[in-house]
């Protein structure tokens, strides 16, 4: 059974000044099985990022169905779920990682983190072990971990970014444009990074405008032109 099953989904925007109404996507299908990665393709404007904000409920669709396979409640529809029960989903079960860093100003990288688990009701003892576990994982130097994020670079900042969402271990962790404006080497980490995601047992949805990145990371590929969901030999 898979962890997450897209189906028929569409979503609209209406521009209110100029009275229009735009779709920014329609007639989506794919599915995720447990532990695998799925990359999401295509040009820029193209609905990826509406796809991913959708399933996390930043959104809220107009079509079709999003079934996730929940610990708490089981099967459940995201796309009809009450607020209280994303709200448990999006602390417990959901990640979101975009290539942007918003965080709370004079709040160090370890307090960060720290604070990610506290969300989930572990105790501050357990937030410090658990926030410098993480962080020495996902390889932030530990001379930044008590520094302010605003400092960072781009690549530093995103494995930051990550680092505060793994820290909850959730089943589903969606990626929005990680690697955007990073150079070789941050790429090459974020890598890194999301092989060890996969290791440890996370399901991921990733947008990315990189094919070469995804070459043998992806398991399967949802190419937005063709409305397809293909196996991952289709990128080479």
């Amino acid at each position: 059974m898979p962890l997450l099953s897209v189906e028929g989904f569409g979503k609209t925007f209406t521009i209110t000044h100029l009275q229009q109404t735009i779709q920014a996507v329609e007639q989506i299908d794919f599915q995720i099985g447990k532990g695998e990665f799925l990359g999401i393709t295509g040009k820029s404007g193209s609905g990826k990022s509406t796809i991913l904000k959708s399933i996390y409920r930043t959104y809220l669709p107009d079509e079709g169905r999003i079934w996730f396979e929940s610990e708490k409640y089981g099967t459940i529809d995201l796309l009809r779920a009450e607020e209280r029960q994303i709200l448990h989903l999006r602390k417990y079960e959901i990640g979101y990682v975009s290539q942007f860093l918003s965080v709370m100003p004079r709040t160090t990288s370890r307090q960060l983190v720290e604070q990610s688990v506290l969300e989930t009701g572990c105790t501050e003892a357990v937030a410090k072990e658990e926030a410098a576990h993480v962080l020495a994982h996902f390889d932030l130097d530990e001379k930044l971990w008590d520094t302010y994020p605003n400092t960072f670079s781009g690549g530093e900042k995103l494995r930051l970014n990550i680092a505060i969402a793994a820290v909850k271990k959730p089943r589903l962790l969606l990626l929005d444009e990680p690697t955007a404006s990073l150079d070789a080497q941050s790429k090459l980490k974020v890598r890194e990074l999301i092989e060890k995601l996969k290791q440890n047992g996370t399901t991921l949805a990733g947008v990315f405008h990189d094919i070469e990145f995804m070459e043998g990371l992806c398991d399967h590929v949802y190419d937005m032109k063709e409305k397809a969901y293909k196996q991952v030999e289709a990128l080479k």
